[in-house]
């Protein structure tokens, strides 16, 4: 069997994927009129990250996303009680770059055969997810589909949906970001949730464990800083990589001098994966980033670096491309 390059040849097409969305959001785009000029009515094009709802002086986020193929590797290694915390940081990471702050969450398990072990296992891992959110979980869904889920008898889905709430003039919706504003990079635990496909296919089972480390929770980090500083605009690296940042605004671009990748992505690189495809797939280390002004950015990271390691990254410019160079590699690119 070939060995894939790229994440399209993995069986992810990105583009296609795009379009395909698209092609869904304009339809159901029509659904914001349903409840317009009522409390509870949608607000739209705020967000790229979550969706609003108006409620009197505050809008409520909701997100929702799943753990994706990394369940399979939860099955290779017949260790679930990671992956709780992982359909948790998919959500309240999507939630907080608007600055909402998560309320509540609930889950859904699909199962291809009931098992009250790996429900305990899962649930272990939903409760860290919660507990690092400080946000409860109120509620959810479980389902027993063996003609649907596959897995030798272990098979299983995860997702959920977070609910937020911030006050509306607190929303954080990128309008502000302006050329010359500094970009910080949090650092990730690893690989994440995104790029699994790709991974999985790559890599050996030697490097399973790895890749099943779970998905970083900023969510506190966040929240303090949002206290402190004005922040312009937040993006969650996941699926796309760094193309996530042209969500923020259009008409800007990004300058990036990004750290050396973690030796986990080196591996896949080492494979012949070219490193825009890289830059445009998986975290490569920098699982958040934040946006601010230059005066801002001792006092920010002062804050961040109390929770984990931040460090500036680039800055914001006025042409509509991400350059990036990357430190150690010796490498850039433009996206």
């Amino acid at each position: 069997m070939t060995t894939p390059k790229d994440y399209k040849s993995s069986g992810v097409d990105i583009e296609v994927e795009e379009k395909s969305i698209n092609a869904l959001v304009s339809i159901i785009k029509g659904t914001l009129q349903f409840r317009k000029g009522k409390i509870g009515a949608a607000i739209g094009d705020i967000g790229s990250y979550s969706g609003f709802i108006e409620f009197g002086d505050y809008a409520l986020s909701l997100a929702t996303d799943g753990v994706g193929s990394k369940v399979l590797v939860a099955q290779k290694l017949r260790k679930y009680d990671t992956v709780g915390i992982d359909v948790i940081a998919m959500n309240v990471n999507d939630v907080i770059c608007n600055g909402a702050t998560p309320l509540a969450f609930v889950d859904y398990i699909a199962l291809e055969k009931t098992s009250k072990y790996m429900l305990n296992e899962i649930a272990k891992g939903l409760l860290e997810g919660a507990k690092q959110s400080d946000m409860p979980i109120v509620g959810g869904e479980t389902a027993t589909l063996p003609d649907i889920i596959k897995g030798d008898g272990e098979g299983f889905d995860l997702a959920g949906t977070c609910l937020g709430v911030v006050k509306k003039e607190k929303i954080i919706s990128g309008k502000d970001i302006a050329p010359g504003d500094v970009i910080i990079g949090i650092e990730s635990s690893g690989i994440h949730s995104n790029g699994l496909t790709l991974a999985r296919k790559i890599l050996g089972e030697s490097d399973y464990p790895e890749l099943l480390v779970p998905t970083r929770i900023y969510v506190k980090q966040i929240l303090d800083l949002i206290e402190h500083v004005k922040v312009k605009g937040m993006a969650h690296i996941t699926g796309s990589g760094l193309l996530n940042l042209k969500r923020l605004k259009k008409g800007i671009g990004f300058d990036l001098n990004l750290p050396e990748p973690p030796m986990i992505f080196k591996k896949i690189m080492d494979t012949g994966v070219e490193i825009e495809e890289m830059y445009k797939t998986f975290n490569m280390g920098t699982g958040f980033v934040v946006i601010i002004s230059e005066e801002d950015v001792n006092t920010a990271l002062q804050i961040l670096n109390k929770y984990f390691p931040s460090y500036v990254i680039g800055k914001v410019i006025d042409q509509n491309i991400i350059r990036a160079y990357i430190k150690g590699l010796n490498k850039s690119f433009v996206l």
